[in-house]
């Protein structure tokens, strides 16, 4: 196993390298790969004769447009990839996403509400709208939680269902203010649910940022503890882990992964149903191998679709990736059906 683990990271971190170079030298104003590349190295000490040929016009495209839309891409499909190996491996089943908790349908209620309300204040050029889809993605996922305990312990049916429940009551109320909206307004809260990384820049980078990497540490930490609770709550309390504490600590940090990732790109999905899932057929279900393989195939994933977004003419990402999901999806229920009993 750990010679498969091997494997398969460097074939990821390969294709990494070749993502970020071709990534940045692909766009409405094209360059070589190699000519990207060392405009993007020349920054760093000691290397900056390494592009002399390389224009002020194209050193401004490579390092302040798409170097940062690259890296938040990046770091969002982490966050997704983390995220769904972190609740498919809670829930037991290879079908569950981050949104299952109701995190998307709350950033959607928040980012709703603030484009409908007019909110245009700018904060270290950041605006109000992922600021209140990161709140509301938050709100439901505490809601949720809360809502399903019963007796100190939380089941994980109830949690389901109640994510289920709050997640269809967030929708109902989106949807009841897109109606009282104006059309400009409704114009730009479907273009944000279609996910884009359109106009992105490094201050969507620095907001995202501490979220993915902190996040993910911690959810290494417990990567023991959430392979323990593949037992079940009986055997890993048995084993000395503090299974409700645990639990506690792993939606939150989950819910807070995926509410970054949405909050400044809007829905993006299936990279956190389909990639911890392909990674796991690859590696197996330990999570100590699985979720940092997740965060580097999550990045990969969201990375390629978003230049495959840009040069299909600026649509929106989420359609790539629903595109290329939703065929997985389908043969993933037709695999799990054939093994029903």
């Amino acid at each position: 196993m750990k010679g498969r683990y091997t494997v398969v990271a460097a074939g990821l971190t390969i294709v990494l390298v070749a993502t970020v170079a071709v990534s940045l030298a692909t766009g409405p104003s094209p360059l070589p790969a190699g000519r990207a590349m060392r405009i993007l190295l020349s920054p760093l000490p000691g290397l900056h004769g390494l592009a002399p040929q390389a224009s002020e016009a194209e050193q401004a495209i490579v390092l302040n447009i798409r170097l940062p839309r690259l890296i938040l891409a990046l770091l969002v499909g982490a966050a997704l990839g983390v995220a769904g190996g972190v609740m498919q491996g809670f829930f037991q089943n290879p079908m569950a996403a981050p949104s299952i908790l109701g995190v998307s349908a709350g950033a959607t209620l928040g980012a709703t509400a603030a484009i409908m309300l007019g909110l245009n204040w700018w904060i270290l050029g950041v605006s109000p709208v992922p600021v209140a889809a990161f709140l509301g993605a938050l709100l439901v996922s505490v809601a949720v939680y809360f809502l399903s305990r019963r007796g100190g312990r939380t089941p994980i049916t109830l949690l389901l269902l109640t994510g289920i429940a709050l997640g269809s009551l967030c929708s109902a109320i989106s949807s009841f203010i897109l109606v009282r909206g104006q059309q400009g307004d409704l114009d730009l809260v479907i273009f944000w649910m279609m996910g884009s990384l359109a106009n992105r820049g490094w201050p969507e980078v620095w907001m995202v940022l501490p979220y993915v990497v902190v996040g993910s540490v911690i959810v290494y930490a417990y990567s023991r503890d959430l392979n323990a609770l593949l037992l079940g709550d009986e055997q890993a309390h048995h084993l000395g882990i503090p299974v409700e504490r645990v639990k506690l600590i792993l939606l939150v940090l989950a819910s807070l992964l995926a509410a970054a990732a949405v909050a400044v790109t809007g829905i993006i999905g299936f990279v956190g149903l389909v990639v911890p899932h392909l990674i796991r057929l690859m590696v197996g279900p330990d999570h100590r191998i699985l979720l940092p393989l997740c965060f580097l195939a999550g990045g990969i994933v969201l990375g390629l679709s978003d230049m495959v977004a840009n040069l299909a003419g600026e649509i929106p990402i989420g359609i790539i990736t629903s595109l290329l999901g939703a065929p997985f999806f389908l043969y993933l229920l037709h695999r799990r059906r054939e093994y029903e009993f």
